[in-house]
């Protein structure tokens, strides 16, 4: 028997609340940093072997405005799991504000190929489940990095699992559509690892750990995006942080 959405929703919401703990907003929380470098290794392998290559022929192949092009199709398709998450979160305004650039770059914008509604001023607000489980409450719980998909944390990383199902588009749709979402933002992915290769370079090959400065930059960016905005201190592993003075 299939688990409904529903009951998967309130499920993960359960385990997460109670697996997670608040850090301190000037400290990281990562019990499990020896198997989190085992797999940050594995991902570098994985980037140098096949995605660093792989955004490389992408962003060869194709010129910046088809890259452009697909990239806002893909965020086009993330914007109704976006409203669901803004209402989850009571967020009335930003629901509007995304249902009407929806609606805008659907129409105007040749299915969110073009981004018309930013040139109105309606810009995307943010709206995943790793925010709404924060407007709630619930901590971050512990660092993790997960295969493929890099830095995270046990809140992230079930908001990850349930946006799955927050989003229409990616859930309800008939197939072949529903691999339109998930095709479109892997292209996008790539393209965001040609657009900013010198940065990313720096931090997994050229840094002295990029575990430590990739652990540092997720968690200063996370917490800055939910209006968290002390930096993060290292301690006890030697790192020095860059940020400071």
């Amino acid at each position: 028997m299939k688990a409904k959405p529903g009951l998967l929703l309130a499920a993960l919401t359960l385990l997460i609340v109670a697996a997670c703990t608040a850090p301190a907003p000037r400290s990281f929380n990562d019990p499990n940093e020896e198997g989190n470098r085992r797999t940050h290794e594995a991902n570098r392998r994985l980037d140098r072997a096949l995605i660093r290559p792989a955004s490389g022929a992408y962003g060869q192949a194709l010129p910046k405005p088809v890259r452009q092009g697909i990239g806002n199709f893909a965020s086009n398709l993330n914007l109704p799991g976006n409203i669901v998450n803004n209402l989850l979160q009571l967020n009335i305004n930003g629901a509007v504000k995304n249902s009407w650039r929806f609606v805008i770059n659907t129409t105007l914008g040749v299915g969110g190929i073009f981004d018309p509604a930013t040139d109105i001023g309606l810009d995307e607000e943010m709206g995943d489940f790793g925010q709404t489980l924060h407007v709630w409450g619930v901590g971050e719980g512990q660092y993790v990095e997960l295969p493929l998909l890099g830095p995270s944390n046990q809140r992230d990383t079930v908001g990850m699992l349930v946006d799955v199902f927050t989003n229409p588009l990616t859930f309800g749709a008939p197939t072949p559509e529903k691999y339109m979402g998930p095709v479109a933002k892997s292209l996008s992915k790539l393209g965001d690892r040609y657009d900013f290769s010198d940065t990313v370079d720096s931090i997994l090959y050229d840094s002295a750990d990029s575990y430590s400065q990739a652990r540092l930059l997720y968690l200063q960016h996370r917490r800055f995006q939910l209006g968290q905005e002390e930096p993060v201190e290292e301690q006890g592993d030697g790192y020095d942080d860059f940020y400071a003075d």
